[in-house]
């Protein structure tokens, strides 16, 4: 008998399909030109009958399949993927259970190429920045008689901070 996720069931036809897709560009004369050849994911077909515990099977494809659950198939062969398709079919022939269609398809998990931390050369040529330098602030008490003239006035008399300069450790490239 054959399992999926451990839940054993009988298959009477398991098929698979091992698909590619051809890029072909037209040309003046003769056949057209195939530059390109790449491999589909691969599809599992399987046909067969639950007899013992067909409620709770049932249940189970059908969560698995809406959620997405990744599924191990164990049967003549092993594969491993997304319940695509199920189809379950009842008849008078099996009260108990049912016969049912399912297509499981072969995916490709990405993952993040994310990283925490620095690598150690990098981050021991950087140093903690101390002062990012001085940033200007609006003036929240304008009057509403201020004219031109005492805008200007007001900003001549403004004084001026030190800005500080970012430091590097010595002997980073960024170091001057």
């Amino acid at each position: 008998m054959a399992t999926i996720n451990g839940h054993y069931l009988l298959v009477e036809d398991e098929s698979y399909d091992f698909s590619i897709d051809v890029t072909d560009q037209p040309v003046e004369k003769d056949i057209d030109v195939t530059d390109h050849v790449q491999r589909k994911p691969r599809v599992l077909s399987l046909t067969g009958v639950v007899v013992e515990n067909a409620a709770k099977f049932e249940a189970f494809l059908k969560d698995a399949s809406e959620k997405g659950s990744i599924v191990r198939y164990v049967g003549r062969t092993t594969f491993t993927g997304l319940i695509t398709g199920f189809a379950p079919t009842r008849n008078y022939k099996n009260a108990t259970g049912f016969a049912y269609s399912l297509t499981i398809k072969e995916i490709r998990v990405a993952t993040t190429s994310y990283v925490n931390d620095l690598p150690l050369p990098v981050k021991a040529q950087t140093v903690k920045i101390v002062n990012s330098g001085t940033k200007q602030t609006k003036d929240k008490k304008k009057s509403k008689k201020s004219s031109k003239t005492s805008s200007k006035k007001t900003s001549k008399k403004s004084t001026k901070e030190k800005v500080e300069k970012v430091k590097f450790k010595p002997g980073s490239p960024w170091a001057n």
